[in-house]
């Protein structure tokens, strides 16, 4: 559990601190994973956008935005071990710390799209308080 504290430090130190760093060219696993780092981090910051606006959206219903709160905190529980077993599996590798941010990644960004479906959109032709969080891209590291 501490080794997985420190990798997620790291790279999350990595991913501010270095902003030269062409991801479309990375050959060490060190890059592979400082790249995906920023990409988690973004998905982080585009997931916060859209769970605000959901906050927002419901701020009258005190019961909603409750659910809301505590939905996400379980999500995150459920992320954090879920993807920590996917760090476990490949404990042995050093594709384990790629293995653990592409899963963080993709259900980082699947929470996003169940936010903005739920709570976002409307069930007629209303436009949904924000755009349709685009899709991951499809680029392998």
């Amino acid at each position: 559990m501490k080794t997985l504290y420190i990798l997620l430090s790291l790279l999350s130190s990595w991913a501010m601190a270095d902003t030269s760093l062409d991801c479309d060219e990375v050959y060490t696993t060190l890059d592979v994973n400082r790249c995906m780092a920023q990409e988690v981090e973004a998905a982080e910051q585009t997931m916060a956008s859209y769970l605000a606006a959901s906050l927002e959206r419901y701020e009258e219903d005190d019961v909603v935005v409750a659910s809301i709160n505590a939905a996400q905190q379980q999500w995150i529980a459920y992320r954090d071990a879920h993807c920590r077993a996917v760090y476990d599996l490949w404990r042995d590798g050093t594709i384990r710390g790629a293995m653990m941010l592409g899963c963080q990644l993709q259900t980082t960004h699947e929470r996003t799209q169940t936010l903005w479906r739920n709570y976002l959109t409307y069930m007629d032709s209303t436009p949904p308080v924000l755009p349709e969080p685009k899709p991951l891209p499809s680029k392998s590291h």
